[in-house]
């Protein structure tokens, strides 16, 4: 029997929208990676990009455990001297809510020409509205 791999014409992407509130980050992360990817169909191809767009909403009022609010730290660096910058999940969610949802996903997705083109189909909102009603998402979790 031939393994079966999937045109990319044959590729139907779909639309999935995933509520962050009161869900653990990393958890969270986790199925939406596999649903980025594709690893949730059955016909996963691990060289193609076959997984579903996804749309995050809520965003702000993702949870952490323990003391992670205050002891993460989010390191960026500029390249130059001195331009090390370093925040803690508290300070991010206050700035930017989006990125502690894009920073966890990012991380569980191949580097790559197929991890960026992936990681393109993620859209993540801090609050609860969204401009994506067209597409009609479905709702998982």
């Amino acid at each position: 029997m031939k393994t079966y791999l999937p045109k990319t014409a044959e590729i139907e992407k779909n639309w999935i929208l995933f509520d962050a509130e009161n869900e653990i980050l990393g958890k969270l992360a986790v199925t939406i990676a596999d649903s980025l990817r594709g690893k949730d169909q059955p016909t996963y191809t691990p060289h193609l990009d076959n997984g579903a767009n996804v749309i995050v909403i809520n965003a702000e009022k993702v949870k952490l455990t323990g003391a992670k609010e205050e002891k993460k730290k989010y390191i960026s660096y500029s390249g130059w001297m001195g331009g090390q910058s370093e925040l803690t999940a508290k300070e991010v969610r206050e700035k930017k809510p989006e990125h502690l949802v894009k920073h966890a996903v990012e991380g569980m997705i191949p580097k790559g020409r197929l991890g960026r083109q992936i990681f393109r189909n993620l859209h993540v909102y801090a609050g609860a509205e969204h401009p994506h009603t067209a597409q009609k998402p479905v709702k998982a979790n």
